[in-house]
């Protein structure tokens, strides 16, 4: 066969119909074991009714190419990520989400709990199935209020217990720096119920810091602290809460990994890294369907060799809220995660609604 010109990204149109088929047979070997691929596994196999002199000499060309590379001189062939990517992208035929994955996925976010809660079994449930690490972006939505009661507990504490439209009930304990008269709690508490109901902890905060300053308020010193410090406790935790559930690490310490210790040590820095992470992910949010970050195609994981499946999902209007995938080695079975992490949007988007 001619040679094939050596590009970063070379078309499938450029393999004849004997390359490709060899080069298809390397990529879903080595998926499926890890393990270089000869060409003595190649002819034993059958599939090709082709001597291993000759299919080593098509193997030369596909490394000659950029497609495949020899770990050792007497090893076989694998995929470099170059062909990786041109196997994702031209060559892979894609497998629905078998009945039973699709129950697994179902069930879990069918749980009852707190949004929080479900995000958490997402990223668990995709872990579990994918053998790699799940990842969720948390929605950046912030409540909207119902009701936000003040309870006295005790001399200079009292319990917060706020109430979205949503029916989420959240409690915190807030400390005073003397007791307050239980007449002062429920006038805070009133004038937030009565006032600042169906507005967001960052627009109930502005609202009242207005109606303070110009004197509409009615209330004393001692309740608008109340009310301001009652809203900023829930402002703050929203602040602060993590945009990104990872689960499943563990799962990335396979016998490969281990045995190359600097890059298990890489990986395990980029997992720490949940800013970068939720960054990479945001990349994702405007893509139509799943997104695939190959090694270092994405600068995060380009030392640890690892892959990343990404895909958007939307409330009932269509919306983009957030982001659902895996991380895992560059030797994913991405033909059965990629499918797997799109009906897991799906189904989070119906959730979330």
């Amino acid at each position: 066969m001619p040679k094939l010109q050596v590009m970063d990204r070379a078309p499938v149109t450029e393999l004849s119909d004997r390359a490709r088929e060899i080069f298809r047979l390397v990529v879903e070997s080595y998926l499926a074991s890890g393990q270089p691929v000869g060409s003595k596994t190649l002819a034993g196999e059958g599939a090709l009714n082709l001597s291993p002199a000759s299919i080593r000499s098509v193997l030369a060309d596909l490394e000659q190419a950029g497609l495949l590379a020899a770990p050792h001189t007497s090893a076989g062939r694998m995929p470099t990520e170059i062909g990786l990517r041109l196997f994702v992208d031209g060559m892979m035929q894609v497998a629905e989400p078998t009945p039973e994955e699709r129950a697994a996925i179902e069930r879990r976010l069918a749980e009852p709990g707190p949004i929080e809660a479900a995000l958490e079994a997402t990223s668990a449930v995709l872990s579990d199935l994918s053998a790699c690490a799940g990842v969720v972006m948390v929605p950046r939505r912030e409540p909207r209020l119902q009701q936000l009661s003040l309870v006295n507990l005790s001399p200079g504490r009292a319990l917060a217990v706020l109430v979205g439209e949503d029916g989420g009930v959240e409690n915190r304990v807030l400390e005073l720096s003397e007791a307050v008269p239980p007449g002062v709690l429920e006038t805070a508490s009133n004038y937030i119920t009565a006032h600042l109901a169906g507005r967001t902890l960052a627009e109930a905060a502005a609202a009242m810091k207005r109606d303070i300053s110009s004197g509409k308020s009615a209330l004393d010193r001692a309740a608008s602290d109340l009310v301001e410090r009652g809203l900023a406790i829930w402002s703050e935790d929203v602040m602060e809460r993590p945009v990104l559930v990872i689960r499943g690490q563990a799962n990335l310490l396979d016998e490969s990994a281990l045995s190359d210790i600097e890059r298990v040590r890489s990986l395990l820095d980029d997992l720490e890294n949940k800013q970068s992470i939720a960054q990479l992910l945001e990349t994702a949010r405007s893509a139509r369907s799943t997104r695939i970050f190959i090694g270092a195609e994405n600068r995060l994981f380009a030392l640890s060799g690892s892959s990343v499946v990404a895909s958007p999902y939307r409330d009932r209007d269509g919306k983009v809220v957030g982001v659902v995938g895996v991380i895992g080695p560059t030797r994913l079975n991405y033909a059965r995660v990629v499918p797997m992490v799109d009906f897991t949007a799906q189904s989070l988007g119906k959730l979330i609604g």
